[in-house]
C-alpha cells in the first residue's frame, strides 16, 4: 500500500479511454506514405536533421497513432489516462513530428519550420516547447529509463495507460538501456513496450561493425526477463497484429524488434554503404528523386495489393482442347 493519496481512474475516464483514429491497413500505409514525404520535404529544407532514421521508423509510429493501439487527447495533451509514446533515439524527431501534426497536436505548416530559429521543432524533441512530446530526448540511452518511470507511476497511481518507448540499435551501445531493462523486469511492468528501430546502421558505421557483440538480442532481453518478438517493421499487417498481441501480456515488459531499413526502396540511402546517410538531409534533385520513387513504390504496392479477376483462359472455359 502506497502512503499517500492516489489518483485513480474513474469509471467516466476509463470510458473515454478511446482511441481517435483507427484506420485501415490501406490507410494506414497511405498515411506512412504521406509522413515519409513530409519527412523528405522538412528536412531537406531544413538542411538538417535525420532522414534515414527517421523513414526507419515512420511505419510502426503510423500503426501506433493512427491504428487504433493508442489512446490520446491531441486538444487535451496532458490529459492523465493517455497512452504515452517516448522516442529514445530523438534524431529521428522529424518522424515523431511529422505524426503528431497529423494527429491534430499542431498545424502541418508548422513542419516548414524545422530547426529554425525559434521553432518549437527543435533539432531533437523539447518536451517544454511542442505538445505531444512526453520527454526531451536526444542524449541516447535515457528514454528507455524515462518509460519505466512513466509505466511505473502508472501502476502506482492505479491508471491504465500503456507505454511505448522506441529505441536505437546504435543507443542499444549504452549502458542505461541494460540498467531499465533489468528494472522494469524486476518490477514486472506489463504496461510498458519497447520498440527497437533495427535497421543495422548508426552514425559511424554498421552496427555489427561497431557492436558486433549486440547481438544475440533475442536471447539477451529474454534473459532479462521481457516478452520479445520479431517482426518486419515495415509490413504494416504484421506490425499491427504485433501491437494489439502484447497487449494481452501480463506480469512483464515486452519488446518489439522490429527489422527496419533507413530509407526503404529509396536509392539515395540504398546505395550508402557507410551509414545510409545517417544524419544527412538530401539535396533538392536528391530530395526529388527520392519523392518520385516513393510514389512508384506507393503505385506498385497498390497494384501487387489489388484483387482481380482471374483471367479465363479456353481451357478454363472449354476444358482441354
Amino acid at each position: 500500500m502506497v502512503d499517500r493519496d492516489v489518483e485513480v481512474s474513474s469509471p467516466t475516464e476509463m470510458e473515454e479511454r478511446r482511441c481517435p483514429y483507427n484506420y485501415s491497413i490501406d490507410e494506414l500505409q497511405e498515411t506512412a506514405y504521406r509522413l515519409s514525404r513530409d519527412i523528405i520535404t522538412m528536412t531537406t529544407r531544413a538542411g538538417s536533421g535525420h532522414p534515414s532514421s527517421s523513414l526507419s521508423a515512420i511505419d510502426i509510429m503510423t500503426g501506433l497513432y493512427f491504428g487504433g493501439v493508442m489512446c490520446y487527447k491531441p486538444d487535451e495533451p496532458d490529459w492523465p489516462d493517455r497512452d504515452r509514446f517516448i522516442l529514445s533515439k530523438g534524431h529521428g524527431c522529424p518522424a515523431l513530428y511529422a505524426v503528431l501534426a497529423e494527429a491534430g497536436y499542431f498545424d502541418a505548416s508548422l513542419l516548414e519550420t524545422l530547426r529554425e530559429i525559434e521553432s518549437p521543432l527543435e533539432g531533437h524533441p523539447n518536451k517544454r516547447v511542442l505538445p505531444g512530446v512526453e520527454a526531451s530526448t536526444g542524449s541516447l540511452g535515457q528514454g528507455l529509463s524515462i518509460g519505466f518511470g512513466h509505466a511505473l507511476a502508472g501502476k502506482l497511481d492505479g491508471r491504465s495507460y500503456q507505454v511505448y518507448v522506441m529505441i536505437g540499435d546504435g543507443e542499444s551501445n549504452e549502458g542505461q538501456i541494460w540498467e531499465a531493462a533489468m528494472s522494469a523486469a524486476k518490477y514486472r511492468v506489463d504496461n510498458l513496450t519497447a520498440i527497437l528501430d533495427y535497421n543495422k546502421f548508426q552514425q559511424s558505421g554498421p552496427v555489427r561493425d561497431v557492436m558486433p557483440t549486440l547481438e544475440p538480442l533475442v536471447d539477451k532481453w529474454a534473459a532479462f526477463g521481457w516478452d520479445v518478438r520479431q517482426i518486419d517493421g515495415h509490413d504494416m499487417e504484421v506490425v499491427m497484429r504485433t501491437l494489439h498481441d502484447i497487449r494481452t501480456i501480463e506480469g512483464q515488459p515486452q519488446l518489439i524488434i522490429a527489422h527496419t531499413l533507413k530509407g526503404r526502396g529509396l536509392s539515395v540511402f540504398e546505395e550508402n554503404d557507410v551509414n545510409r546517410k545517417h544524419g544527412v538531409t538530401l539535396t533538392e534533385e536528391e530530395a526529388q528523386g527520392a519523392l518520385e520513387e516513393l510514389h512508384e513504390m506507393k503505385v506498385v504496392n497498390a497494384y501487387a495489393e489489388a484483387h482481380f479477376e482471374p483471367e479465363i483462359t479456353p481451357e478454363d472455359r472449354y476444358g482441354e482442347i
